[in-house]
């Protein structure tokens, strides 16, 4: 009875935020400068402090992953957070041990990595669209617990967030990139393929919650039915995630320029301009 009367208030939860107004863009665009200060801070702490870090952006097509990632390293040293989007796998690739084209890409020292998509592509695309087989697929699920263990043992730290969104948001979504043709290369044909395999994908999702939903490495839902809120969301829950302290150092004065030697600048007509077409 009380695990009845639990579920109903998760699920009562989730529909209240789903009929939550509209975040009023002012708002939002003003928490998300504060997080996004929050995040240079973090950034000077994992290079200071040497840590490790990988985080993990999964979710069904259109959910919002590349949108929240493009947010968290607006602001950032390309050089300390690293973003790993990778293609389809070569015919090389495919023959290799199954981790070997991630590995890589992980961490050293100082570093933190974002994979927009990761292993977890067997779990879901691989085996929905039959790219995988069920040999491959199971032995995904033996091995993938023990190499996130590997990775936590040898000191880096494992964030993984599923983007939940529902099939009504992801059709609205899909016909915006369809009509507006800054967003029409996000519709790959596996995204329109994806659409006709709704129940597919949930059914793949929940097999592989049961099996990589770890203690060690838990995944974290994101509902994303409001692209502001997860954005604001998922950027305030990584920041919990990683202890960290203001090591953003002292304003910088700037030294006086050197006094001029007589150097004459050659003429500008030698040089080749763009066109002032604005």
């Amino acid at each position: 009875m009380g695990q009845k009367n639990n579920n109903s208030e998760k699920s009562k939860k989730v529909k209240d935020s789903s009929e939550k107004k509209e975040l009023d863009k002012d708002v939002y665009e003003k928490e998300l400068a504060k997080l996004q200060i929050e995040l240079v801070k973090l950034q000077e702490w994992i290079k200071q402090k040497g840590l490790k870090v990988v985080v993990i952006f999964e979710g069904r097509d259109a959910a919002g992953k590349g949108g929240t990632i493009k947010r968290i390293i607006d602001k950032l040293n390309p050089r300390v957070v690293r973003l790993v989007a990778l293609g389809v796998p070569t015919e090389k690739e495919k023959t290799q041990w199954y981790y070997q084209r991630y590995a890589p890409h992980l961490p050293g020292a100082g570093e933190m990595v974002l994979f927009d998509r990761s292993w977890y592509n067997r779990a879901g695309v691989e085996r929905v669209m039959g790219f995988c087989t069920e040999e491959e697929y199971r032995e995904f699920f033996r091995s993938c617990p023990e190499f996130e263990r590997m990775l936590i043992r040898s000191g880096i730290i494992l964030i993984k967030y599923w983007f939940s969104i529902s099939d009504k948001e992801q059709e609205k979504r899909f016909q915006k990139r369809i009509y507006d043709p800054r967003r029409r290369w996000k519709l790959s044909p596996m995204d329109l393929e994806s659409r006709s395999k709704w129940e597919e994908y949930s059914k793949a999702k929940d097999e592989m919650f049961s099996h990589t939903d770890i203690k060690q490495s838990p995944w974290y839902v994101v509902n994303a039915d409001d692209k502001e809120r997860a954005r604001l969301n998922v950027i305030h829950h990584l920041l919990t995630m990683i202890p960290y302290k203001d090591l953003t150092p002292e304003p910088i004065e700037l030294p006086p320029r050197e006094k001029s030697r007589g150097y004459v600048r050659p003429p500008m007509t030698d040089q080749t301009f763009i066109p002032e077409v604005y």
